[in-house]
């Protein structure tokens, strides 16, 4: 096969099943051979990326990471898409293993917010406690000049709760858990854009979107943000 990406996924399993039918969804296409050509990787068994940023005694995911690589290399794919954002903690150890190009979700989604809103200055980050703590979006949000705003632990509590328990756990949304997380975070932290910093997150408000005019700001979907790039780098190739 040529001209063709590989998605590294698995980081959950549903997420990356939401990744690729937005993918699919936003791919103008009127027959079976205008869509894309990608290998999708999903590599379950990779153990938790937020648990190792939170404790390094847990299992450390990068060697699983690091082989998905390896031997995606093999194939000579035109570029590699991680549909995970706390993977992302360990983009540069995985660059520096391939030659072929790595997209970057995080700041492609800082980019974006940039060139969408230019009003915005203060951005909020929901995500896994690894996401939240481990400084990637905060370092991509700090170059280009926003305030950074995390979650209070309530908040967090309760987006873990939907992460883990609801999404992961039963691959259900709770529309109004969902809603209201958001809601709180408007609220409780005044930020002017709240970043969905988690593929769970991503697929919650693919199943249960919340529109910016209801909530008042925007919500920026990182995960939609990577399917964006991902179709545009598909037409250098």
């Amino acid at each position: 096969m040529k001209n063709f990406f590989t998605v590294l996924g698995g980081m959950g399993t549903a997420a990356t099943e939401s990744f690729v039918q937005l993918l699919n969804e936003k791919t103008p296409a009127k027959k079976d051979q205008d869509y894309l050509n990608y290998i999708i990787v999903n590599h379950a068994s990779i153990p938790d990326r937020s648990a190792y940023l939170m404790d390094h005694n847990q299992p450390s995911p990068l060697n699983d990471l690091v082989e998905d690589i390896q031997q995606q290399s093999l194939l000579k794919p035109d570029f590699f898409v991680i549909a995970c954002n706390t993977a992302h903690y360990f983009y540069e150890d995985l660059q520096k293993e391939t030659d072929i190009p790595i997209l970057h979700m995080p700041r492609l989604t800082v980019q974006s917010i940039q060139k969408q809103y230019p009003r915005v200055k203060k951005v909020g980050i929901l995500g896994t406690n690894g996401t939240v703590t481990d400084g990637i979006y905060d370092r991509e949000l700090e170059e280009l000049g926003y305030e950074v705003v995390k979650p209070t632990s309530q908040i967090q509590e309760q987006t873990m709760d939907l992460i883990f328990q609801d999404i992961k756990g039963k691959n259900q949304v709770p529309a109004q858990k969902y809603h209201h997380i958001l809601q709180e975070m408007k609220q409780q932290t005044d930020c002017d854009a709240i970043i969905l910093g988690c593929t769970e997150l991503s697929l919650a408000q693919q199943r249960e979107p919340l529109g910016n005019d209801e909530l008042g700001i925007p919500i920026i979907d990182a995960q939609a943000e990577l399917v964006n790039a991902t179709i545009k780098q598909t037409q250098k190739i």
